[in-house]
């Protein structure tokens, strides 16, 4: 495969600015996370692999007991009031992986080496533009929030063109004033005909938006307005509504941030500065529980304890639900279920979770090893048969590895280990080293998860956040190679398409829907100072 012509675009920002702002200005505390890094932001340091064995977890179990959840103090109840298959061992890159030569040939031959920008920004940012950047990735955080909050709260979200709030449709869930088209960004767990069911899906009528922005307002710096955001949610978010939304949506952005935000409050180290409220009594934990025992019900009359992908708040699993769901939608809730369990001291959250992971573990392929991207929760046959990096499994491969590095639990280092062997014998194309041998550089393709064989010819923007995973795991050299070709693509077009045909060497899907994942990476790059142009990128 020619690399020539690298494509148009998109990345991300959902935690856009989120994650530009810890990419580039540093500000915050370190966030490494395997046993490379400090494990900062206030959390106690993790036991690694090796460490006192976990208990197993059960729906009736506590802290502390045979049964119960493990993990760092923070994680218990609150007080009422590592080298897997082909890799080669860690190590920090030398100066000429995936160099000047190598970017010319990814360009098709039209890069002449380190441009200018390369050049002045091979190393940290200096300290007068990190400052610029951070207060320009300010700026514009607070133009999007103010703007929100003057035109569309209590809505979920403000539609830009129309400049007015937005919500869920029930009227006309087929259709929402330009939005035409745009399922074409779903997940492959998404089966609908209906052009707005990615809206429906997000939106439940909950002020999504200013529950999702806590966290930054606390990153930014912004005490009084985190404050006052977190007073707002309590007293005038709830989740009793006659809303269906995706499980795995609800639980990333509405679960996660109500967690977050408690955890920033009740940190007695205060990273980010005073962000304490007065009198507060643990409210985001309880919205947060409520919130999780109106998700319950998906995880209820599945025969293989594998979630249905959507849930009615109020009333719970629609008659009419599918019974379809995607690997990574129905694989990606054990980080947030799991930290509720251990803050409530009640592991059924982290057990169904698990259950889940453990069923579709149990489900991969005896011959390769790896899983597909669509599955049904009562047959536990596989719909769909693809196995890659992108939609449909991402975050599935993520939620393993992250699990483990935040809960401790071997079971989940043991199967991301295992699966990261599969992926490197089956997914993996091109030469064995990054720079250096014959043939093209390395590239994750999709195949079919029983016979190894590709399916098709491209790649989506889902996949970008594969390099920060490898930096997490300490195979930098490998993240640094597949991160170049993403950077390649942005850097010639200035975004990412969010289908990419390498074969055509052309974009299969042309538009760019703000997507966090190759900031993750470039940010996680840019932690571990990777000796290349990450700073550049992130600017």
């Amino acid at each position: 495969m020619q690399w020539r012509a690298l494509v148009l675009g998109l990345v991300l920002l959902r935690l856009g600015l989120h994650g530009v702002l810890w990419l580039v200005f540093g500000l915050g505390p370190s966030m490494g996370f395997y046993q490379r890094f400090p494990l900062s932001f206030g959390f106690q340091r993790l036991r690694g692999p090796d460490g006192p064995e976990s208990p197993a977890s059960g729906p009736a179990g506590r802290p502390g007991t045979p049964g119960g959840p493990s993990g760092p103090s923070w994680l218990q109840p609150q007080v009422p009031g590592a080298a897997a298959g082909r890799r080669r061992a860690p190590r920090r890159p030398g100066p000429d992986v995936c160099g000047p030569g190598h970017w010319g040939y990814v360009l098709g031959g039209r890069s002449r080496g380190r441009d200018e920008y390369e050049k002045r920004y091979s190393g940290a940012f200096p300290p007068q533009l990190r400052a610029q950047m951070r207060d320009l990735a300010r700026g514009m955080f607070v133009f999007g929030y103010d703007n929100y909050m003057a035109h569309a709260f209590p809505e979920d979200e403000l539609n830009p063109i129309h400049c007015r709030g937005r919500g869920p449709d029930r009227g006309d869930p087929l259709s929402i004033p330009g939005t035409q088209g745009l399922f074409l960004i779903l997940p492959l767990c998404l089966h609908s005909t209906s052009s707005n069911l990615n809206i429906n899906d997000v939106l439940g009528n909950y002020s999504l938006t200013l529950v999702d922005a806590l966290d930054t307002l606390a990153i930014m710096g912004n005490s009084s307005e985190f404050q006052k955001a977190v007073k707002l949610v309590i007293n005038t978010v709830s989740f009793d509504k006659d809303s269906t939304v995706q499980v795995f949506e609800a639980t990333i952005r509405v679960l996660g941030s109500l967690l977050s935000a408690h955890r920033i409050i009740t940190d007695s180290k205060q990273p980010f500065g005073d962000m304490t409220i007065k009198d507060y009594d643990n409210e985001l934990l309880h919205m947060a529980h409520d919130l999780a025992v109106r998700l319950l019900p998906a995880f209820e009359n599945t025969r293989t304890g594998i979630p249905y992908p959507r849930v009615n708040l109020k009333t719970g699993v629609p008659p009419d639900s599918n019974n379809e769901t995607c690997t990574a939608g129905a694989g990606s809730l054990l980080v947030e279920f799991g930290i509720l369990s251990r803050l409530l001291g009640d592991s059924t959250f982290e057990w169904v979770a698990r259950r889940a992971v453990k069923a579709l573990w149990n489900l991969r392929s005896n011959d390769t090893g790896l899983l597909g991207n669509v599955v049904n929760i009562q047959t536990g046959h596989w719909v769909g048969k693809q196995s890659g990096l992108g939609a449909g499994l991402d975050s599935f491969y993520e939620y393993l590895l992250k699990s483990y590095i935040l809960f401790g639990e071997k079971e989940d280092l043991e199967m991301f280990n295992a699966v990261y062997k599969s992926i490197q014998n089956y997914l993996r194309r091109g030469r064995e080293a990054c720079n250096e041998g014959e043939g093209d550089p390395p590239l994750y393709v999709n195949v079919n998860m029983f016979s190894g064989q590709l399916m098709n010819t491209w790649i989506d923007s889902l996949q970008a956040f594969f390099p920060g995973l490898q930096v997490l795991i300490g195979d930098v050299e490998d993240a640094i190679c597949l991160h170049a070709f993403y950077y390649a693509i942005w850097k010639r077009y200035g975004a990412l398409p969010e289908r990419y045909n390498w074969q055509l060497q052309a974009p299969d899907v042309l538009f760019y829907p703000l997507r966090p994942e190759l900031v993750e990476s470039t940010y996680l790059l840019y932690q571990d100072k990777v000796n290349w142009p990450v700073p550049t990128f992130g600017q």
